[in-house]
């Protein structure tokens, strides 16, 4: 990359004009989160619906009148209700518009006559539904008048609206994250060309993600929460591995002596930067990609999405780390420095092990391995203190409507709270058919109008509407509560695991978007042994290998899984049982959203191996020049410390920024992501990582002979010149 850094800072320069023009093509393609569940319950009665009931649309939508200076029916009203239901029958993909004045219609004027409701079916995949909700929308709006607002509400619409609210709080989170990453950077290398480096890696990384995940998503479906996924996460890792690399190639800079304007010396320090540093940060991305891979066993689109976006995410990361960032070292040699800071405000540098072993870090290093049983103690109870609230881990999914205030979905929201059912948006659909989907017999008609009746004299249900078709009934219940709200949800288990048990002979299928919930729920309940088994058991076994050693792989997964049980406790003890909320500015749902932590364990399984790896192997580094267990602690920890602690500070700023963000999901992602970080960069890497290895003595450098033999050399340390040669 050094030698021919002119091609490839060429090559990068178009790849950013190409996969910089596709953002805004890929904000165009981004739809509506799926959180179905493959062959679950919920999306069998979806495809039913689908099936025999195909005049109600692929999608059920409501638009919702409000008149608060009179009545909706006078008839200069009225006349505005039927201008704009004749602008939503005229939209692409409405096939069924029931107005609150139509002859069929039940129940649709609220009982002071200030609002009424407007019954919408809408056809499309999941593709076509976002783009034909937002369109009805607007049609709606650009009517409304005379006294009369109209806004359209529904899953799509909400969708819709949650992904506006979702992109303008990622800028304004990286509007306040980045500055104080430039600053930590700037303080962390004492130069400003330095700190420009990884912010700068951060930015092609997620530039050419961007035009990846373009590309992917003519066969893939991709929503906004995804995009602030990859976002926050490209931004972190990108961050993190320029840091390790740029500190490595100035530390070499400064052992060498190299001053001047000579390529060959340049590249040697590049190609040595990318040898030890380069080599760790892909081992890292390794681990991360195997962490990620573990999405995939759940049954669900939302993980398969996650799973892609991070994985395309840290691959392009790795890359640009690896070609992009070289060449621009090489590029500027000595000159990375330009524009330092005062000497006292520089970091000292480290030209010998010699030197490292008397520094500051060291000293510390020094102290907890004089009282290892002490340290480790303390730290370890604290994180197992800060676990304990994961006992009463529960799961939800918050659409987040009570946090978008000036969104139409969220205006009719509050009409539907204040006259009518808060469910209406997405009423409980269940499906009643003969066994394998047959046609109901008398028996089957008999429990149907039973199950009916007894689900209209239900205080938790609004009205039940019974359609017909084919010998086969489909029940639409509205509930009165929200459809994300826990009552809704034990509503549905209700119908599942009570309502329908005694109807012998007769299927019974509960959908709708509050069933989604419950099913994707319960994928996540079942999956996550089978995600923390994947992820310890493939971690484990990549890290013996580049290792080389039984105990070190052993500790780091335990010390990664201590620290995650950790983050998720004090974010259960936080957004579950709503300490502080008043504080960050939301009110707690009494749960987490179900993907928040098998997504964070995963995640930061992944992400925390980036300090382990770059700590453990600088350690094992030492070990390997002659140094005995202690020096090596006290020098890998000198050497590693700054820009770990620096790297972890950026990443909480960047992640810690999404607490100003009003959709509980990103404050929820965002809190779990920098306080794990922060404990995993404190407790684990400066506290339990030194301890235990101290404690565990030669047995950290173990391996038995059969093993060693049969193990492929992939992370064995060399010496720099046998790197570059």
């Amino acid at each position: 990359m050094a030698r021919h850094r002119r091609s490839v800072i060429t090559i990068w320069v178009v790849l950013m004009i190409v996969c910089g023009a596709a953002f805004p093509l890929l904000a165009n393609q981004l739809q509506a989160p799926d959180y179905g569940v493959d062959e679950a319950p919920s999306t069998r009665a979806s495809t039913l619906v689908r099936q025999y009931f195909s005049g109600l649309g692929d999608e059920q939508d409501v638009i919702v009148f409000d008149s608060r200076d009179g009545r909706i029916d006078d008839p200069e009203r009225q006349a505005v209700v039927d201008r704009i239901l004749a602008a939503a029958r005229g939209e692409s993909g409405v096939v069924t518009v029931l107005g609150p004045f139509d002859p069929l219609s039940r129940n649709q004027v609220s009982e002071d006559g200030h609002a009424a409701v407007a019954l919408v079916g809408l056809r499309g995949d999941a593709g076509e539904l976002p783009a034909r909700a937002a369109a009805l929308q607007q049609a709606v709006t650009d009517v409304s008048g005379a006294g009369v607002t109209a806004f359209v509400t529904g899953f799509s619409p909400i969708t819709n609206d949650l992904t506006t609210v979702e992109t303008t709080a990622t800028t304004q989170a990286e509007s306040l994250g980045l500055p104080i990453a430039a600053i930590i950077l700037v303080l962390a290398f004492g130069a400003v060309l330095a700190a420009m480096l990884p912010l700068l890696l951060a930015i092609a990384g997620l530039t050419l993600t961007f035009g990846v995940l373009y590309l992917l998503s003519f066969g893939l479906t991709f929503d906004a929460f995804l995009i602030t996924i990859v976002t926050m996460i490209g931004t972190g890792v990108g961050i993190d591995y320029a840091m390790f690399i740029v500190s490595r190639f100035r530390e070499e800079l400064n052992r060498r002596q190299v001053t001047g304007r000579d390529p060959a010396a340049i590249a040697e320090v590049t190609g040595v930067a990318v040898a030890t540093s380069g080599r760790t940060i892909a081992f890292s991305g390794v681990v991360v990609g195997i962490s990620v891979c573990s999405f995939f066993v759940m049954k669900s689109p939302i993980f398969r999405e996650i799973g892609t976006g991070v994985l395309v995410s840290v691959t392009c990361t790795l890359i640009a780390a690896l070609t992009l960032l070289p060449a621009i070292l090489a590029v500027l040699g000595p000159r990375v420095n330009t524009w330092q800071l005062p000497a006292k405000w520089r970091p000292g540098d480290v030209r010998s092990d010699t030197a490292a072993a008397q520094g500051m870090w060291a000293r510390w290093a020094r102290l907890v391995i004089r009282r290892p049983v002490l340290f480790a103690t303390a730290a370890g109870a604290v994180l197992v203190l800060a676990a304990l609230p994961i006992a009463s881990l529960r799961y939800g999914i918050d659409l987040g409507t009570k946090s978008m205030d000036d969104q139409p979905t969220a205006k009719a929201q509050i009409v539907l709270d204040r006259s009518f059912s808060a469910g209406a948006v997405s009423p409980i659909q269940v499906v009643i058919t003969g066994p394998r989907d047959a046609a109901l017999d008398a028996a089957g008609w008999q429990q149907a109008r039973t199950l009916a009746a007894t689900l209209a004299n239900d205080d938790r249900v609004g009205e039940v509407e019974t359609l017909i078709n084919d010998d086969r009934i489909l029940l639409d219940a509205v509930p009165r509560v929200a459809i994300d709200s826990s009552e809704a949800i034990a509503l549905v288990r209700d119908i599942r695991d009570n309502l329908s048990t005694d109807m012998p002979g007769t299927q019974v299928l509960v959908g709708g978007a509050t069933a989604g919930f419950v099913d994707l729920s319960d994928e996540t309940t079942r999956k996550l042994p089978w995600v923390i088994a994947m992820v310890l058991g493939l971690s484990l076994a990549f890290l013996i290998l580049i290792f080389r050693s039984i105990a070190l792989p052993v500790k780091a997964v335990l010390m990664n899984l201590l620290a995650t049980a950790a983050a998720t406790g004090l974010t259960v003890a936080v957004f579950q049982w709503g300490y502080g909320s008043e504080l960050l500015g939301f009110t707690s749902p009494g749960f987490l959203q179900v993907y928040i932590p098998i997504t964070v364990f995963v995640l930061l399984f992944g992400l925390s191996m980036d300090y382990e790896v770059f700590l453990i192997r600088r350690i094992q580094e030492a070990w390997e020049d002659g140094h005995d267990t202690d020096a090596a602690i006290a020098i890998g920890i000198e050497h590693t410390a700054r820009p770990i602690t620096a790297a972890a500070a950026i990443m909480v700023a960047v992640f810690g920024s999404f607490l100003i963000a009003p959709i509980p999901e990103l404050k929820q992602f965002g809190f779990s992501l920098a306080v794990a970080i922060a404990i995993d960069a404190t407790l684990v890497r400066l506290v339990l990582v030194p301890a235990l290895i101290k404690l565990f003595g030669d047995w950290n450098w173990w391996l038995p002979a059969g093993l060693a033999d049969w193990l492929p050399r992939v992370g064995e340390h060399r010496s720099a010149a046998v790197d570059v040669g």
